[in-house]
């Protein structure tokens, strides 16, 4: 597994290098959708939630999670909405004062399955009193 993301990486940067804006070429056969030209079947292979007790109604947890045993995104927020729980994803602050995703779901279908995974292991940490 390990070689195929420092060869994904190696492409990637001779794509950058080259200014390409899209390098198939050489990826992974047995993974890449050629149709739309993503990696397929990611799975999330572990979920960790730190409960937040901060005074602060509206963020209520904060995750981790691993893909393929190989690739972990921290600062995934569980926030309580108006409209109930929703997700924030990692975000940095820029010069002009906005905050942007570093890392987020393309898809809506992503996204509403993490929501799920995240909320129903949120649950799970009330239910144990995991802090």
């Amino acid at each position: 597994m390990y070689e195929i993301y420092k060869n994904l990486l190696t492409i990637l940067l001779k794509c950058f290098e080259n200014k390409k804006e899209i390098c198939y070429n050489k990826l992974d056969h047995e993974r890449l959708d050629y149709k739309k030209g993503r990696y397929k079947n990611l799975k999330i292979t572990d979920i960790r939630v730190r409960i937040v007790n901060n005074g602060n109604d509206k963020l209520k947890a904060v995750a981790s999670i691993t893909i393929d045993d190989e690739l972990v995104v921290h600062d995934i927020k569980v926030i309580n909405g108006k409209d109930g729980y929703f997700l924030s994803m990692p975000s940095r602050k820029t010069n002009e004062g906005e905050f942007k995703d570093i890392v987020h779901p393309i898809k809506t279908e992503v996204r509403e399955m993490l929501k799920e995974k995240i909320l129903k292991a949120y649950e799970e940490a009330l239910a144990n009193g995991n802090e």
